[in-house]
């Protein structure tokens, strides 16, 4: 046998076995436990030494492994709750019950390091009992009892005074003042630890309180914020109390709170007060946006986009902001244009869409840098250029205008001065707003029209430039947009060819000269706009010109058609007149007539019409240019500026001008009339080609879904009316295209 000199307590061996009875083995472990109680007290005692740890894990172990009915696996189970409960009854509560604020903290954490200390201690001489007693009957273990005594011993008692003295120290940190982070963390993780591998403590007993009370703290700041401040000094300290809030998450509260307190403080900060912060008068969203305030722009993005839908109120405010600075343009060129003293027909129109290009750059700025190319603000841009870009000005529509800047730009000798660099970049910004247009088929026949002009009068400053505008218009709409304007380009080319092969011919066959210089453009009828071709009686010199000219192109091709358009054409004719010889330069039936004064010094205006077989219109227009407008070349009688069917006119022989070569100009012709006939016309054919594309792969369609489908097919070029879509409908039915379900007539049926 051997004894220990501490305890005098006898230990068996696998040798030699005595039975130790339950008040000797409890009375030698109730001795290592007062040692153990006065150490985690801080009292006056020594360590425990090695020999002393194995006497008191041994003693448990031989009183677990006797047999029955000395096996005391049971009563020990038992006691070892009861040692803890002690302890906790005698020692931690009442050191507890008197503290408040931060020293009630402060021994709350010092208790439950104890209590973990004593745990781990405890554990340790019941080790056995826990391994194998515990393990065998299903019974919580060890640490979990002792988790558990404290849970419901102390923390249940105090936790509500534990709670409120965190939330006080966290609003005072809140306000400024300096807190002891560390102990903070501590308290909290008690919170966390109490729920033994759960959350719910955490939450119910501390997190739900302090979401509560940080909510109410943020209802008073931003209740008295809102009168004082600016929208932009509450949104920095939003933002600031924001990041703080975040801080404190990853300072001492659990990482799970960051979502749930975020939400909480955004919403008594910015979405209870969202109307009132975003639209103040003086310093709202508008404000911001007109003084380009980027940075506050930027900040209130950042903080409302992390809010459900709070990006919306924003994006409804900008894209009125945006509709109203568009609206004052339009509204300003309406009034200039109305204003008699306006300088220059259409050049104030056409500035404003320079102006309008500007501000969508301006503001789609705003959408990529300020508000992170978020869809919802872009398209509230989308939408508010939409209004803007289909707005009327000054009778014409946006098209119209963009259409008459392009071709101002464009031209030769046109008010754009710039390097071909800038002159790039406007037609750039320009070409960008055509997707916000409805009706583009309108653009692109006005557009047409003018390059028609530009290339087929050589009025067109650079080829190159007129190619990287095509291709920025089919980079916005489509390979079909272009592709008749593209057409019209390689026709130019292929027509200089032509000249080239023309000029070839009459060097070798010089009998076929005409005896004048003679340029003849063949354009392909498919691309170029429809001009009227008028069988105009032209003069023997002319004539002789288009004689030789169709010999020349029927050794080219045998199975294309010639059709003149003498609309198009230009002459230069030289005029003798008294007091010098001065060349002219007139369009074809400009000079058909002039040269009807060869023969005779005066003609009335029937016989005139009677010999060019011109129509009424077009005449007028010619006899207008040559006898009322700047040069008259003719005298007309009576002497007023309008032309009649019993007008005379005579060769003015007395005429001359400080140049020797002039252009006179015909009277220009509104084509815009014309031009939304054959948009019109080319929609109905449109719509016609798409409700039957439909029809030919569904076979049988609902006839709303049938006009849906067709709307979705045409958006891109037109913004198609329905009523129009439902009477072409109607129209294919009636050409036997389609037909109605006898039995539903709500079904619509392809006829194959």
């Amino acid at each position: 046998m051997a004894r220990d000199s501490g305890y005098g307590i006898f230990v068996t061996t696998k040798t030699e076995l005595e039975v130790i009875e339950w008040d000797q083995g409890w009375d030698y472990m109730q001795k290592g436990f007062t040692k153990l109680k006065r150490i985690l007290e801080g009292l006056s005692e020594s360590q425990f030494t090695s020999e002393e740890n194995m006497m008191l894990y041994t003693t448990i172990y031989n009183m677990c492994t006797q047999k029955p009915p000395y096996d005391y696996s049971w009563q020990l189970y038992d006691k070892y709750r009861e040692v803890l409960d002690e302890y906790i009854t005698s020692a931690v509560l009442p050191s507890l019950r008197n503290k408040h604020d931060e020293f009630l903290l402060l021994e709350f954490v010092k208790r439950w390091e104890t209590h973990k200390v004593m745990v781990r201690w405890l554990s340790f001489f019941f080790n056995y009992l826990d391994r194998f007693f515990v393990c065998r009957r299903s019974l919580p273990r060890l640490r979990e009892v002792g988790l558990t005594r404290f849970r419901d011993l102390i923390y249940r008692v105090v936790k509500a005074s534990v709670r409120v003295a965190v939330i006080a120290i966290i609003n005072k940190e809140r306000e400024g003042e300096q807190i002891d982070l560390a102990l903070l963390k501590n308290v909290i993780n008690i919170f966390v630890e109490m729920g033994m591998g759960q959350m719910d403590a955490y939450e119910e007993d501390f997190e739900a309180h302090m979401l509560e009370d940080a909510a109410e703290y943020y209802s008073r700041k931003a209740s008295s914020w809102i009168l004082e401040d600016s929208s932009p000094d509450y949104i920095f300290k939003a933002e600031e109390c924001l990041r703080r809030e975040r801080d404190r998450v990853s300072q001492y509260l659990h990482s799970s709170s960051e979502q749930k307190l975020m939400e909480k403080v955004q919403f008594e900060l910015l979405v209870v007060y969202s109307a009132p912060l975003l639209e103040k008068d003086l310093s709202g969203c508008r404000a911001l946006l007109r003084d380009d305030q980027v940075e506050d722009l930027s900040r209130m993005y950042r903080l409302y986009n992390k809010i459900p839908r709070g990006l919306e109120p924003i994006a409804r405010l900008f894209r009125e902001h945006v509709i109203a600075e568009g609206i004052t343009l339009v509204q300003q060129t309406e009034n200039s244009a109305n204003d008699q003293s306006s300088n220059g027909s259409g050049m104030r129109e056409q500035v404003l869409v320079k102006e309008i290009a500007e501000l969508h750059d301006k503001y789609m700025a705003y959408v990529s840098d300020c508000f992170m190319n978020h869809s919802l603000l872009r398209r509230a841009s989308k939408e508010a250029f939409e209004v803007i870009c289909n707005k009327t000005v000054a009778g014409s529509s946006f098209a119209e205008l963009l259409v008459a800047l392009c071709d101002n730009i464009l031209k030769t000798g046109g008010h754009e001065k710039s390097s071909d660099e800038a002159i790039e970049e406007t037609l750039e910004k320009v070409v960008k707003l055509l997707p916000y247009i409805s009706d583009k088929n309108l653009f692109a026949e006005f557009y047409r029209k003018k390059l028609a002009r530009r290339l087929l009068f050589n009025q067109s400053a650079n080829e190159d430039l007129e190619k990287s505008t095509l291709a920025k218009l089919k980079q916005q709409c489509g390979g079909q947009f272009t592709s008749k304007m593209e057409g019209m380009v390689t026709d130019l080319t292929l027509a200089r060819e032509n000249r080239t092969g023309f000029e070839e011919y009459l060097h070798s066959n010089p009998i076929e000269n005409p005896g004048m210089d003679l340029t003849v453009t063949v354009l392909t009828t498919g691309f170029w706009p429809s001009y009227k071709s008028f069988d105009l009686n032209l003069p023997a010199e002319l004539v002789k010109c288009v004689e030789v000219f169709k010999g020349f192109y029927e050794t080219k091709t045998k199975n294309r058609k010639l059709t003149w358009i003498f609309s198009l054409g230009t002459c230069n004719i030289v005029g003798k007149f008294e007091p010098k010889v001065i060349e002219l330069v007139v369009s074809t039936y400009q000079a058909a007539l002039l040269l009807l004064f060869n023969t005779a010094d005066r003609w009335s205006y029937s016989e005139i019409f009677t010999q060019l077989n011109l129509n009424h219109d077009d005449l007028v227009r010619v006899l207008h240019s040559l006898s009322c407008a700047k040069y008259k070349i003719l005298v007309k009688e009576p002497n007023t500026n309008t032309v009649l069917p019993n007008d005379t006119f005579e060769f003015n022989s007395k005429f001359t001008h400080r140049m020797r070569r002039i252009k006179i100009p015909l009277p220009p012709v509104d084509e815009t009339k014309e031009v939304i006939e054959d948009v019109d016309k080319d929609k109905r054919y449109a719509i016609d080609a798409a409700v039957v594309r439909i029809m030919k792969s569904r076979k049988v369609l609902r006839h709303h879904e049938l006009v849906v489908e067709c709307v979705k097919q045409l958006e891109n070029m037109f913004k198609p009316d329905i009523r129009a879509i439902k009477k072409r409908i109607e129209d294919l039915i009636t050409r036997d295209y389609l037909e109605r379900d006898k039995e539903n007539l709500n079904m619509i049926r392809y006829l194959a």
